[in-house]
């Protein structure tokens, strides 16, 4: 039997961001559904990331891959895990 890890979605956003502690909550909400772990990433904290993501946040990834940005798409996210699964 093979054990498939949990997926990871990662939330790269701001900490005084409305948008992305929306998404999060969101998130939350659906997790106990969907069997996924959150990692919060505060670009601030990374020139790199502020570069890249500092007009979209927040942005959901997971594996390198962009999910959405600024707000939860949930056909988006539905989409990700079928394929994933």
């Amino acid at each position: 039997m093979v054990n498939n890890p949990m997926p990871v979605l990662t939330l790269f956003g701001r900490e005084d961001c409305h948008l992305c502690h929306e998404m999060i909550a969101e998130l939350e909400e659906i997790q106990p559904d969907f069997l996924f772990d959150i990692e919060v990433v505060d670009i601030d904290r990374d020139a790199n990331l502020k570069e890249k993501y500092g007009h979209l946040v927040p942005v959901l990834t997971s594996n390198d891959e962009e999910i959405c940005h600024y707000f939860l798409d949930r056909t988006a996210l539905d989409a990700y895990f079928a394929k994933i699964r």
